[in-house]
């Protein structure tokens, strides 16, 4: 091995930050994403008999997020130790398998969302649409289940445990030994998991705000609803919240911090800066488990309707109460 790969091993990192953002924004994230996800497949489930096609995207949305969310309390406990990792060396591997097949599969599952609205909006006549229906959508889900397998499967072999300052530690992304063989499929993650699908959805939300933006009546035939393009702009709206929180920053720093840590003379403090900067952002990558369920509340009437009357017989009771007890006080005056 030469010199500077030898330095680039020995090179240790100043990670403090991770034992306060890290443990904070996963118990945001746990104590959000479990009881939403939860209501989320709760309510699809019910409807089941009569599912549409978005809902059973959605559907699988919130099963990827709910496996990640129950996965948090070890990189909780990790975190809150200072990067103390007791858990063993498969647990390890699991847990970031968990990480990357849901961030992978929230990506792939909200670009079928968004496929899914554009042809409505856009060929809302398509033939093969109505045909195809539900059998379709869970086919389709079911390919993307092993896309993301295939995809992300690699990651049993490169996470692994170590020994840093003294202590267990569980990598991330590989072992320092490890970076140069890491790259290149780290690389190929970000491009066919990350790339490709923003892409396509970008495509697809610029043809259906072409398409949206045009007079309800267009050369005679009617383009949408007005309830289904407030639907379509709410989704719009949401998804690409989701990306530029979520994705788009984690992916940008993962990519320059592979390419940082493979280059032999690249000096510890830059590795070290670019290593906070990644890791900064990986919470966030975190965030879309409950920021999916927001997507499903902002596109289904009959959820929102049903929280409202929920509200309602929560707090209406309570005015109830209050009315008598303003009621009663005016009454003991006179």
């Amino acid at each position: 091995m030469s010199n500077a790969f030898m330095d680039s091993l020995r090179c240790t990192y100043k990670e403090d930050f991770k034992k306060i953002l890290l443990p904070a924004v996963y118990i945001v994230v746990f104590v959000l994403g479990i009881p939403l996800n939860a209501v989320v497949i709760l309510k699809i489930w019910r409807t089941r008999p009569h599912i549409s096609r978005n809902n059973i995207y959605m559907l699988n949305l919130a099963i990827a997020d709910f496996l990640y969310v129950t996965s948090l309390p070890l990189l909780i406990y990790n975190y809150a130790s200072h990067d103390y990792w007791p858990f063993g060396e498969f647990a390890c591997k699991l847990v970031r398998f968990q990480f990357y097949s849901n961030l992978h599969g929230s990506i792939l599952f909200l670009t079928c969302i968004s496929v899914n609205r554009y042809v409505g909006i856009c060929h809302p006549f398509a033939v093969w649409l109505k045909e195809g229906g539900r059998r379709m959508a869970w086919g389709i889900c079911a390919g993307v289940w092993v896309v993301v397998l295939f995809l992300c499967a690699p990651t049993f072999n490169f996470a692994a445990t170590g020994i840093q300052r003294n202590r267990t530690v569980c990598y991330d992304l590989s072992t320092p030994k490890r970076s140069v063989d890491y790259y290149p499929y780290g690389m190929a993650l970000t491009f066919l998991g990350f790339l490709l699908p923003f892409l396509g959805v970008m495509v697809c939300y610029c043809r259906m705000a072409h398409i949206l933006c045009r007079p309800v009546s267009y050369h005679g035939v009617s383009v949408a609803t007005g309830e289904k393009r407030d639907r379509a702009v709410r989704m719009i709206l949401v998804v690409v919240a989701v990306f530029c929180v979520s994705f788009l920053p984690f992916h940008l720093t993962k990519t320059m911090y592979l390419v940082v840590r493979t280059l032999p003379s690249a000096p510890c403090e830059m590795r070290n800066l670019f290593a906070i900067i990644y890791k900064s952002t990986r919470p966030f990558a975190s965030m879309n488990s409950f920021l999916d369920p927001i997507l499903f509340y902002f596109t289904q009437p009959r959820y929102r309707k049903s929280t409202k009357r929920f509200m309602r017989k929560i707090t209406t009771p309570s005015q109830r109460t209050t009315e008598q007890t303003n009621s009663l006080n005016h009454k003991g005056k006179l």
